[in-house]
């Protein structure tokens, strides 16, 4: 079938009624598109907690609605959690852990066989240690069981008319915030409105890293860095707002 590798129509007819946690981003939104075209009974879930955006959750409606999925949202207040907000070193791998049993627990009622989400290939164990605890719930990756790595996922999307082949990676608020200092709801904002206002001036997937309470890391695509330099006193004006010390750095494309 054009846009979908054969090791894909295999895995769903060996491996029917899922449950997707769905980010909106290129790789579960592809996953979502794979599972319309081979009409897979699959339920959506979206988890809405305190380190995802508003923007985030539009985006997943608007997608769920496109494909005619009908999702299941859970809201919960990461914040209450202290064992998250003390932003230990395996924040984001008890953070996983919850997110994935409490979604399990939502759609398991729904008569689902599995759990799947939209790592790739390329999505590395030492980069992501949440992968650990997706790992221990059993939930499976198709497109990393199938060998389809990221740069194959946005031909791919590409090549089926998905307009979020090209979407930014993107990863939660939280991981902004340094190890060991305390996530609290004043620095989420702060960085999500940090992100938005840099966004506005035309820069994408980037990342506003707090280094301490006075000043932010901004972390641009090695592809922006003229972009960066012909624009830097409006950067700086905009990240002002919110830091009075401003660094830079080059993350990875992906």
């Amino acid at each position: 079938m054009d846009g979908i590798p054969d090791s894909l129509i295999k895995f769903f007819e060996d491996n029917p009624n899922p449950a997707l946690a769905f980010s909106g981003g290129t790789d579960s939104t592809y996953l979502m598109f794979v599972c319309r075209r081979l009409n897979v009974d699959m339920i959506p879930v979206y988890f809405m907690g305190s380190f995802q955006t508003v923007g985030e959750l539009v985006n997943v409606e608007n997608l769920c609605k496109r494909y005619e999925f009908n999702p299941e949202f859970i809201e919960y207040d990461t914040l209450s959690d202290e064992e998250i907000t003390a932003n230990k070193p395996d924040r984001c791998y008890t953070c996983k852990k919850l997110m994935f049993t409490k979604m399990w627990d939502r759609v398991r009622q729904f008569d689902r066989k599995y759990m799947m989400d939209g790592t790739n290939a390329s999505d590395c164990r030492e980069d992501r240690p949440g992968m650990k605890a997706l790992e221990e719930l059993g939930v499976r990756s198709p497109l990393k069981e199938c060998g389809l790595t990221k740069a194959d996922v946005r031909r791919l999307s590409r090549e089926a008319g998905i307009n979020s082949w090209d979407f930014a990676s993107n990863s939660c608020l939280a991981t902004r915030i340094p190890t060991g200092t305390v996530i609290t709801e004043e620095l989420l904002n702060r960085t999500d409105r940090a992100e938005k206002d840099l966004r506005l001036l035309g820069l994408r997937d980037i990342r506003v890293r707090m280094v301490d309470d006075d000043e932010a890391l901004l972390e641009t695509l090695p592809s922006q860095k003229d972009f960066v330099e012909e624009h830097k006193a409006e950067i700086e004006r905009a990240l002002h707002r919110y830091y009075d010390e401003i660094s830079y750095g080059t993350r990875k494309t992906e």
